[in-house]
């Protein structure tokens, strides 16, 4: 566990949000609010839809030690967010020192494994031990290999299922009652592999897939109790992850061959400005880029038998080709593990 700290101690969540509301300093939110303090803050917000702002706001994110995750604790840090990091490697005292203190906030890094609800719990149990609460959870971590079921270790597209989809829904679980309490938000990452079918992501679409059903089911569950759930699907976007995937020669070809939107790549800022919108505006639906929208309106046609007809020809060269390219790569060690 790691700490990085802008600013001074409070009594509770509730005391902390009166002090900001009486135009008094952000500070930290550290103590166990009592029974009417959240009774009088839920008060607060019940019936809005949108959040005012974020400051104040303690945030849980997972995958945070790089890439999407970590770009967006930043943003919300420097909007006065309390950024709690998750990720199941170790995160570095300088980059947890990289977010923001202006604000007074007080961020924190812990070391936890999506798929293990025990090290989920303990990290919840931490937060709500130094700041009373939790307001808001983008489940972010996720890994990605390329490869066909054919040439891939079937432990290896598990493992993508698991770390993908049942991290997801683990990272809900311990989260939940926390959420509850504060009427928040969550934001699930899915991707836009949910969105079409293609070679050579089988298990990570399947996983991603089951992301958006999962947030579409849980935001019926949680709406009346004033819980928002988004699903944000973004497409590719220039992260170490992807440029572990990008250096192969037949999966970038694989990228350009797609139709427009889905072979666009978005740079990681745009990224994050499109994922603190969603989160300020508690948006149920998130697109990067946002032409994917529009495809999720007619997504039948990119799932569906003519989207079969329009690839097949393609597949007998294709596919070959992006085995051979993942299979050298993995010889060559040039492509790592996520």
């Amino acid at each position: 566990m790691a700490e990085a700290t802008g600013g001074p101690d409070a009594a509770s969540c509730a005391h902390a949000q009166q002090r900001r509301d009486n135009g008094g300093p952000r500070y930290l939110l550290a103590a166990a609010t009592t029974g009417d303090d959240r009774r009088h803050h839920h008060s607060r917000k019940k019936g809005s839809r949108r959040m005012k702002s974020v400051s104040g706001k303690v945030v849980l994110i997972t995958g945070g030690a790089s890439g999407i995750g970590l770009e967006t604790g930043r943003r919300l840090a420097s909007m006065g967010a309390h950024v709690v990091l998750v990720d199941r490697s170790d995160i570095p005292a300088d980059v947890l020192a990289s977010l923001p203190t202006s604000h007074h906030g007080r961020h924190r890094a812990f070391s936890a494994d999506v798929t293990d609800s025990a090290s989920l719990e303990a990290v919840v149990t931490e937060v709500l031990s130094e700041y009373g609460c939790l307001d808001i959870v983008l489940a972010n971590a996720g890994i990605a290999e390329a490869g066909t079921v054919a040439i891939s270790d079937v432990e290896n597209l598990a493992r993508i299922v698991e770390i993908n989809l049942i991290g997801v829904i683990r990272t809900v679980h311990a989260t939940l009652p926390a959420i509850t309490a504060q009427r928040g938000f969550y934001l699930l990452v899915s991707s836009a592999a949910a969105l079409k079918t293609v070679p050579g992501q089988a298990a990570y679409a399947a996983a991603k897939t089951g992301v958006e059903a999962f947030g579409g089911g849980l935001r019926l569950e949680v709406a009346h109790k004033g819980v928002g759930v988004g699903v944000a699907h973004p497409a590719f976007v220039r992260t170490p992850m992807f440029d572990s995937q990008h250096r192969i020669a037949a999966v970038r070809d694989g990228i350009e061959e797609l139709p427009w939107p889905f072979g666009v790549v978005t740079e990681l800022s745009d990224c994050v400005d499109t994922f603190v919108a969603a989160i300020v505006r508690r948006r149920r639906k998130v697109y990067v880029p946002g032409a994917l929208r529009g495809v999720d309106t007619v997504r039948g046609v990119f799932t569906g038998r003519l989207w079969d007809a329009i690839l097949r020809p393609r597949m007998r060269k294709t596919v070959p080709a992006l085995e051979r390219g993942i299979l050298d790569s993995r010889a060559g060690g040039a492509l790592p593990r996520q």
